[in-house]
Parts: structure tokens; C-alpha cells; sequence
């Protein structure tokens, strides 16, 4: 989403999404804006989706089902033909310029049934699946992010494809690019490969200790 929005010239608003019973839930206010009072006065201020849409902006969505649904709903009339915001405590519609995108991201298969994506919600964005890079371009990723050696970076991503062909068969998932980065710098401080590979990709993936330990066998067959 950086990098689309430095390519688009378009600011970018991130949003965390939330449904924690132990911290403050994720409320349409949050969101859309809320009466502060400042100076003894009562002032308006905008939440992050208004202040995207004001300024044309990208308001990204992280983890949207992590978001209480009735919070959610707020999107929708802007996530449609209408392209609108209605801002209901100041009597304001908030119509969007063409400049201003919402997009927003999940995890599919990590949340529970009660925590998936509205179909009302669903049905009004276009949907993109990543996957994980082709191992050339992965190889060239962890190079360029931690300075190590092609060969070592190659090493890397055939060990990263054997845990993710565990996955299902004692894996939730396998290694992720931004794991192999991690290992990979620890690599070029000097750290030996397989306690690399074991602090910075085996242990992150699991702590079952048989798993922990097939795990850490396929790595130093590679080494």
C-alpha cells in the first residue's frame, strides 16, 4: 500500500483494525471523527477515513476482520455508486473527489467464522490474492533488504518452500518472506546459519517441539 500510494502521489491513511475486549473497540467515530474539546471549546475533529476522503487520499483498512461489524457498515456508502460519507453528528455529506481509494486487507483462514467478511462488505470492493513471490524474485528481495550472498539468499527460499509445504500437516504456515529477511541479516551480522534459521524462522513458526525440531532438521540439511 506504500508503495501504491508513492506511485499514485496520493497520501496514505492507515487504519489498525480492532475488536479487543481489553484495549478500546474500533468504533465508527474512530473512524469517521469525533466532538474534542479544545481550549474550553467543543471542536470537530475528522477521523482518518474523513481525512482521507477530504484530501483525496487512501485509507487502508488492515486487518478488516478484526473490525466489530456494526463498524464496518460506516464504509459502505463509500464502497458503492453513491461515493459518500455521511458524517451524521455535524450534518455533513462528505461526497468523495475521484482521487480518493479505500482499500483494505485480511488474512483469509486465520479468523473464525463469527470474525469473517460481511457479504454486503465483500461484494462492494474488487479482490486481489497475494501469494508468495516467485522464488527468483524472493531470492532477490532478501538480497536486497539484508545485503547477504545469491547463493545463501537461494538457500533461504528452498528452506522457506519446504515449511510452506508443511502447511496443514502441523503448520498453520510456512516461513514468509519477511522471515527469511530476519534470518538473513542475523546471517550477515555473523550469526550462524542454523541458529538463524532456528531463532528467526523455526521458533516463529511454532512452538511444538516435534514440529521445532523437523523443522530445524530440514534446515541444516541445506547447509
Amino acid at each position: 500500500m506504500e508503495h501504491l500510494a508513492w506511485r499514485l502521489k496520493r497520501p496514505l491513511i492507515t487504519v489498525s483494525c480492532h475488536d479487543d475486549l481489553t484495549h478500546d473497540d474500533l468504533t465508527a467515530s474512530d473512524l469517521v471523527g469525533r466532538f474534542l474539546v479544545s481550549g474550553g471549546d467543543t471542536v470537530w475533529v475528522d477521523g482518518p477515513l474523513a481525512r482521507a476522503v477530504r484530501h483525496g487520499g487512501i485509507c487502508y483498512l488492515d486487518e478488516i476482520v478484526e473490525a466489530r461489524k456494526d463498524t464496518t457498515v460506516v464504509i459502505h456508502p463509500l464502497a458503492d455508486d453513491r461515493r459518500v460519507l455521511p458524517i451524521e453528528k455535524i450534518g455533513e455529506l462528505l461526497v468523495s473527489p475521484p482521487e480518493f481509494c479505500l482499500a483494505m486487507s485480511y488474512n483469509p483462514g486465520y479468523q473464525s467464522v463469527l470474525k469473517d467478511l460481511k457479504q454486503s462488505t465483500r461484494q462492494r470492493f474488487v479482490a486481489l490474492e497475494f501469494d508468495y513471490p516467485a522464488p527468483e524474485i524472493e531470492a532477490k528481495i532478501i538480497r536486497n533488504e539484508s545485503g547477504i550472498d545469491a547463493g545463501m539468499s537461494e538457500k533461504l527460499v528452498k528452506f522457506a518452500q519446504m515449511t510452506r509445504n508443511l502447511k496443514g500437516n502441523g503448520l498453520d504456515e510456512g516461513a514468509s518472506t519477511r522471515l527469511l529477511v530476519h534470518a538473513a541479516k542475523l546471517i550477515v551480522t555473523g550469526v550462524e546459519t542454523t541458529t538463524a534459521c532456528r531463532s528467526a524462522i523455526a521458533q516463529a513458526l511454532t512452538d511444538d517441539e516435534e514440529m521445532l525440531l523437523a523443522i530445524n532438521e530440514l534446515s541444516v540439511s541445506l547447509w
